[in-house]
Protein backbone atom coordinates (compact mmCIF):
# COMPACT_ATOMS: atom_id res chain seq x y z
CA UNK A 1 0.00 0.00 0.00
CA UNK A 2 2.71 2.77 1.28
CA UNK A 3 4.49 1.86 -2.42
CA UNK A 4 1.33 2.74 -3.95
CA UNK A 5 0.71 5.57 -2.67
CA UNK A 6 4.27 6.86 -3.26
CA UNK A 7 3.69 6.15 -6.78
CA UNK A 8 0.58 7.87 -7.23
CA UNK A 9 1.93 11.03 -5.05
CA UNK A 10 4.70 10.85 -8.26
CA UNK A 11 2.27 10.82 -11.28
CA UNK A 12 3.05 13.97 -13.14
CA UNK A 13 0.58 13.30 -15.41
CA UNK A 14 -3.12 13.67 -15.67
CA UNK A 15 -5.39 11.74 -18.35
CA UNK A 16 -8.58 14.45 -18.97
CA UNK A 17 -11.03 13.50 -20.87
CA UNK A 18 -9.90 9.92 -22.83
CA UNK A 19 -11.98 8.17 -25.43
CA UNK A 20 -11.62 5.99 -28.55
CA UNK A 21 -13.79 6.00 -32.04
CA UNK A 22 -16.73 3.29 -32.37
CA UNK A 23 -15.68 1.34 -35.18
CA UNK A 24 -18.31 -0.49 -37.95
CA UNK A 25 -18.25 -4.41 -38.01
CA UNK A 26 -15.04 -6.10 -39.15
CA UNK A 27 -13.17 -2.56 -38.98
CA UNK A 28 -9.39 -3.34 -38.43
CA UNK A 29 -8.73 -0.28 -36.33
CA UNK A 30 -9.42 2.43 -34.05
CA UNK A 31 -7.50 5.39 -32.09
CA UNK A 32 -7.95 6.95 -28.52
CA UNK A 33 -8.27 10.13 -27.94
CA UNK A 34 -7.26 12.57 -24.66
CA UNK A 35 -5.74 15.15 -23.14
CA UNK A 36 -2.55 15.02 -21.38
CA UNK A 37 -1.51 17.45 -18.63
CA UNK A 38 1.68 17.55 -17.15
CA UNK A 39 1.93 18.99 -13.47
CA UNK A 40 5.82 18.75 -12.95
CA UNK A 41 8.59 20.84 -13.66
CA UNK A 42 10.28 18.45 -16.48
CA UNK A 43 9.08 17.94 -20.16
CA UNK A 44 7.66 13.98 -19.87
CA UNK A 45 6.34 11.83 -22.98
CA UNK A 46 4.03 9.39 -23.90
CA UNK A 47 6.84 7.01 -25.33
CA UNK A 48 4.30 3.48 -25.49
CA UNK A 49 0.28 2.38 -24.87
CA UNK A 50 -1.17 -1.02 -25.41
CA UNK A 51 -4.40 -2.71 -25.20
CA UNK A 52 -6.02 -6.11 -24.59
CA UNK A 53 -8.52 -4.97 -27.40
CA UNK A 54 -5.66 -4.38 -29.95
CA UNK A 55 -3.16 -6.58 -31.57
CA UNK A 56 -1.19 -3.36 -32.03
CA UNK A 57 -0.95 -0.17 -30.79
CA UNK A 58 1.35 2.83 -31.78
CA UNK A 59 1.47 6.42 -31.51
CA UNK A 60 0.87 8.35 -34.32
CA UNK A 61 0.57 12.11 -36.01
CA UNK A 62 -0.83 13.75 -38.86
CA UNK A 63 1.44 15.16 -41.68
CA UNK A 64 0.96 16.72 -44.81
CA UNK A 65 2.65 14.80 -47.96
CA UNK A 66 1.94 15.74 -51.79
CA UNK A 67 -1.06 17.77 -51.09
CA UNK A 68 -2.08 14.42 -49.33
CA UNK A 69 -3.25 14.23 -45.26
CA UNK A 70 -1.35 10.64 -44.19
CA UNK A 71 -0.55 9.48 -40.64
CA UNK A 72 2.53 8.64 -39.37
CA UNK A 73 4.07 6.67 -36.40
CA UNK A 74 5.62 8.75 -34.00
CA UNK A 75 8.75 7.38 -31.20
CA UNK A 76 7.41 9.53 -28.73
CA UNK A 77 4.44 12.42 -27.85
CA UNK A 78 6.00 15.52 -25.74
CA UNK A 79 4.28 16.85 -22.80
CA UNK A 80 6.06 19.80 -21.84
CA UNK A 81 6.74 21.00 -18.38
CA UNK A 82 3.09 22.69 -16.73
CA UNK A 83 1.17 22.41 -20.19
CA UNK A 84 -0.52 20.04 -22.14
CA UNK A 85 -0.53 17.83 -24.98
CA UNK A 86 -4.33 17.17 -26.91
CA UNK A 87 -4.83 14.00 -28.84
CA UNK A 88 -7.40 14.34 -31.11
CA UNK A 89 -8.76 13.58 -34.63
CA UNK A 90 -6.95 14.77 -37.23
CA UNK A 91 -4.00 15.10 -34.61
CA UNK A 92 -1.94 13.43 -32.71
CA UNK A 93 -3.44 10.20 -31.31
CA UNK A 94 -2.52 6.84 -30.22
CA UNK A 95 -3.46 3.97 -32.83
CA UNK A 96 -5.34 0.51 -32.19
CA UNK A 97 -4.46 -1.75 -35.24
CA UNK A 98 -5.78 -5.19 -35.15
CA UNK A 99 -8.75 -5.10 -32.80
CA UNK A 100 -9.83 -7.96 -31.18
CA UNK A 101 -13.70 -7.23 -31.91
CA UNK A 102 -15.29 -4.23 -33.57
CA UNK A 103 -15.96 -1.06 -30.66
CA UNK A 104 -18.91 -0.09 -29.58
CA UNK A 105 -20.56 2.72 -28.00
CA UNK A 106 -21.11 2.85 -24.88
CA UNK A 107 -18.51 0.39 -23.85
CA UNK A 108 -14.76 1.03 -22.93
CA UNK A 109 -11.18 -0.72 -23.33
CA UNK A 110 -8.65 -0.63 -20.87
CA UNK A 111 -5.57 1.60 -22.17
CA UNK A 112 -2.37 1.28 -20.43
CA UNK A 113 -0.31 4.37 -21.10
CA UNK A 114 3.53 4.42 -20.46
CA UNK A 115 5.55 7.91 -19.61
CA UNK A 116 9.22 8.98 -20.36
CA UNK A 117 9.85 9.28 -16.47
CA UNK A 118 9.02 5.41 -16.17
CA UNK A 119 5.23 6.11 -14.98
CA UNK A 120 2.57 4.34 -16.15
CA UNK A 121 -1.31 4.96 -16.34
CA UNK A 122 -3.83 1.91 -17.26
CA UNK A 123 -7.49 3.77 -17.10
CA UNK A 124 -11.11 2.47 -18.93
CA UNK A 125 -11.78 4.97 -21.79
CA UNK A 126 -15.24 5.30 -23.36
CA UNK A 127 -15.81 4.11 -26.39
CA UNK A 128 -17.57 7.16 -28.29
CA UNK A 129 -18.96 7.41 -31.79
CA UNK A 130 -16.53 10.48 -33.63
CA UNK A 131 -18.76 12.08 -36.75
CA UNK A 132 -17.18 13.83 -39.32
CA UNK A 133 -13.55 14.62 -40.44
CA UNK A 134 -11.53 13.30 -43.17
CA UNK A 135 -11.42 9.74 -44.25
CA UNK A 136 -7.48 9.20 -44.03
CA UNK A 137 -5.35 6.45 -44.30
CA UNK A 138 -3.33 4.94 -41.59
CA UNK A 139 -0.26 3.36 -42.32
CA UNK A 140 0.69 0.02 -40.27
CA UNK A 141 4.47 0.35 -40.69
CA UNK A 142 4.48 -1.93 -43.53
CA UNK A 143 3.65 0.75 -46.07
CA UNK A 144 -0.15 -0.54 -46.88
Amino acid sequence: MIGALSFNAMAAIEVVDPYARATPPNAPNSAAFMTLVNTSDKAIALVEASTPAAGKVELHTHIKKDGMMKMRQVKEIAIEEQSETILKPGGLHVMLFDLEKPLNPGESIALTLVFSDGSKITQNVPIRVIMGGAKMKHSNGSGQ
